[in-house]
């Protein structure tokens, strides 16, 4: 069974209906407040309906739309035209239905976690169930959207599933937890078969194949996300001879995502991959198939334009990390020639 949830938070004074899925997403019951529709309603009666505002903590702040403001905007506007009218049945308009097959932007669904992997010390890859060889069909780099509540604060953010587009049954996502972090603090609870839910999709980014001679991207840490969908698109379609130099900046060797997927991806003729270590004083404890593409210490505007030229074509580039590492990285693509509409940042 799933559940379609509005955005909004759902409490007693949220009041709008919630209503409950089969596996085939088909409603089977449908909670409302109990009162009848055309009733004489008091003051209270309506303010125990009236949506509930948002709190800052249930904004991921990736510019999602609709946010969740947004759709708390739409529900507190449909609210007001009900009492208005004193007609309640106005805030049973149809909602969108959802189910595990489906994503919808505005209500939340409930997937099942199959699987935890930790891949770090404070960094793990989940994997969540879809039914039958559904999928979640995704556009490339689109980002989803998790709500969680720790101590009766609901929270919401925005992670990227590095799972292939074209993935069935289930979908991934990498996520790093922050040991301060509300959202970290419910995410390690996590354990298979616990109930998570999403709502999305947003954002993403326009990729056609062959339209850009070479892509530069530069992640940091958890920034690969929204990369690897992208490579794997690219060598997934034996006509796409877009080159890719991937540039992925970790602290050590140790910290690395992903390995075995970034290796394997290495050995198509048009990828190339680095990594810039930046807590790594020496390559010689590395991996000899490492140490050829790899630097020590951080990726400096010196060093960006040393990858920069050494690009076979002219390259566009697709940035993804903190907002201090995308300004940097801007910064250093300036100097190295590379114009603003040449980079995408996520």
């Amino acid at each position: 069974m799933c559940f379609a949830l509005s955005s909004s938070s759902w409490s007693p004074r949220a009041g709008l209906s919630m209503m409950a899925c089969t596996a085939g997403g088909k409603p089977s019951t449908s909670f409302v407040l109990a009162m009848s529709d055309k009733e004489g309603a008091s003051e209270d009666d309506w303010l125990a309906l009236r949506p509930q505002e948002p709190s800052p903590s249930q904004c991921c702040s990736s510019g999602c739309k609709p946010c969740i403001y947004d759709v708390y905007e739409k529900e507190l506007a449909q609210w007001e035209r009900a009492k208005a009218m004193q007609d309640k049945s106005l805030l049973m308009g149809k909602k969108e239905q959802s189910n595990n097959s489906e994503l919808n932007p505005d209500t939340f669904t409930a997937f099942s976690v199959s699987s935890v992997e930790q891949l770090t010390e404070d960094t793990y890859q989940y994997k969540f169930e879809l039914p039958g060889n559904s999928s979640l069909r995704l556009s490339l780099g689109q980002h989803i959207v998790l709500r969680g509540v720790v101590d009766g604060l609901e929270v919401q953010r925005a992670y990227t599933p590095i799972s292939p587009r074209n993935a069935e049954g289930y979908f991934e996502v990498l996520i790093k937890c922050y040991e301060a972090g509300l959202m970290s603090q419910y995410i390690k609870t996590w354990k298979r078969g616990d109930v998570v839910f999403w709502r999305g999709p947003f954002g993403g980014f326009p990729y056609q194949p062959n339209k850009h001679g070479e892509l530069l991207m530069l992640a940091s840490g958890t920034g690969l996300a929204p990369m690897i969908p992208i490579l794997q698109s690219i060598t997934d379609d034996e006509e796409d001879e877009t080159f890719v130099t991937l540039v992925g900046c970790f602290p050590t060797f140790d910290k690395i995502y992903l390995k075995p997927l970034l290796q394997d991806l290495a050995r198509y003729w048009n990828i190339r991959i680095f990594y810039v270590l930046s807590q790594e004083t020496s390559l010689e404890k590395l991996p000899w198939s490492y140490q050829e593409n790899t630097y020590t210490g951080h990726l400096n505007e010196d060093l960006m334009k040393t990858i920069v030229n050494s690009c076979r074509r002219k390259p566009f580039v697709l940035i993804c990390g903190s907002s201090a590492f995308n300004e940097d990285m801007s910064r250093y693509l300036k100097a190295a020639g590379i114009e603003e509409d040449s980079c995408f940042v996520f």
